[in-house]
């Protein structure tokens, strides 16, 4: 099984994906590792990356799904906010890949982000990524959940929506 655990900056995507890959017993990647370090200096800088920016990065995250092996599921915490994006992913990747999106209110967004002291993202991206976000369509394989619970909850109704072992539903 192949997850993506999406959304805008500050919507707890890396804790999300941590918790449910251990809950999967499967692999933890995260997408921000990807990034070359011009992109890291240029969001570092409070510029947002343009689509060309972000192309071979997408593209080096539906490779990382292959190359994380095949021991058991693999979960990238990746924010994927636009369909094209996502379409980008699926591209590279060997399997069919379910999307997690993560939604959470700009004020507790916002307070996330600015009590991180170890991230290269500053709060003054967070609107630019509030608008590029285009929620998940009816034809995209995943579920969308509110970050509002316990880590312990939001990777339940996660668990939930996955496909019964054995079953793919493609992409």
């Amino acid at each position: 099984m192949r997850i993506v655990v999406m959304g805008v900056s500050g919507a707890g995507k890396s804790t999300v994906a941590l918790a449910l890959a251990a809950r999967l017993g499967g692999v933890y990647l995260d997408a921000d590792d990807l990034h070359d370090d011009a992109a890291r200096a240029k969001m570092a800088a409070g510029v947002p990356l343009t689509d060309e920016d972000r192309a071979p990065w997408l593209g080096r995250v539906g490779l990382a799904f292959t190359t994380a092996g095949e021991a058991g599921p693999v979960v990238i915490a990746c924010s994927a906010l636009r369909r094209r994006y996502r379409d980008l992913i699926r591209a590279e990747a060997t399997e069919p890949i379910f999307f997690a999106a993560l939604e959470l209110d700009e004020a507790t967004l916002a307070r996330r982000m600015a009590a991180r002291t170890d991230h290269f993202m500053p709060v003054a991206l967070l609107a630019s990524q509030l608008d590029t976000l285009e929620p998940l369509e009816a034809d995209e394989w995943g579920v969308t959940v509110s970050t509002r619970d316990s880590v312990t909850e939001v990777v339940a109704r996660i668990v939930e929506a996955l496909p019964a072992q054995g079953t793919i539903e493609s992409t």
